[in-house]
């Protein structure tokens, strides 16, 4: 059988020395960007950090020794392989932020533990191939954004939508039904129609062009529904960036103040 890629081997030592104090003090390992392929045993060494950044690597399964890190308020595993999650996630009840966009996660692999973070307020499900957002997700009271953006979804749940604390939702680029019901979707939220997700500078030509002519129409539209010019704004919205290799290196510039 061929080999997969090798991938970089994280020793104790790059671990240790990967460890970042965050703006609020917390202990933050920081192993993104390491092109790692396995989850690296030797972390579990260092469970007592606050937050976990496993992104935008090649991660193709999370194992269940993930219980460990019992403290952990921050996990992004964004931009990796993943296909499926353990059920241990369940446990991680101080979990306050879940970043699981860009990964190969479809809805029948999505664990039901994900009900149990009852202090989650920010998850991100952008950039997946689900079909369908789980009913039990309305469990999850304390939500107040989710991503849900570049999927195959025809609706979202209303147990979804009614989450009491719930102030975005990105839903954007999903094949629902009708664009009636994807109306619907922004109105029950407030939801920003727009999104300026990277830099100018990190885009290829032709990807800068296309994005220039879509903010184009957007402001001929908002000239012509307001009836005034206004200069372009770019909304902020800085936890439910899409993150992939063209997002902000800076980690700093869009984590959670």
């Amino acid at each position: 059988k061929g080999k997969g890629p090798k991938g970089k081997k994280i020793t104790l030592k790059i671990a240790r020395n990967s460890i970042r104090i965050s703006p609020d003090g917390g202990r933050r390992l920081d192993l993104s960007k390491m092109g790692i392929t396995t989850f690296p045993k030797c972390i579990l060494k260092l469970a007592d950090v606050d937050e976990l950044d496993l992104s935008r690597n090649m991660l193709k399964k999370i194992p269940s020794s993930i219980e460990k890190f019992e403290k952990l308020r921050w996990l992004d595993l964004h931009s990796n392989q993943l296909e499926d999650l353990p059920k241990a996630i369940g446990t991680l009840q101080n979990l306050f932020y879940l970043n699981i966009c860009n990964n190969k996660l479809t809805t029948k692999n999505l664990p039901e533990e994900l009900t149990l973070l009852k202090n989650l307020h920010i998850l991100n499900l952008g950039l997946n191939c689900l079909d369908s957002i789980p009913t039990s997700l309305g469990a999850l009271k304390e939500l107040k954004e989710i991503g849900l953006f570049d999927n195959a979804l025809t609706t979202i749940p209303n147990s979804v939508k009614s989450l009491p604390n719930l102030k975005k939702l990105n839903a954007e680029r999903n094949p629902f039904s009708d664009s009636t019901q994807q109306e619907e979707h922004a109105d029950s939220i407030k939801r920003i129609e727009t999104l300026h997700l990277v830099r100018e500078k990190d885009l290829c030509s032709s990807c800068l062009k296309m994005c220039q002519d879509e903010r184009d129409k957007l402001n001929k539209l908002n000239k012509l529904k307001n009836g005034t010019p206004s200069p372009p704004k770019k909304p902020s919205f800085p936890l439910l960036l899409t993150p992939n290799s063209p997002a902000k290196d800076n980690q700093k510039e869009w984590r959670l103040k």
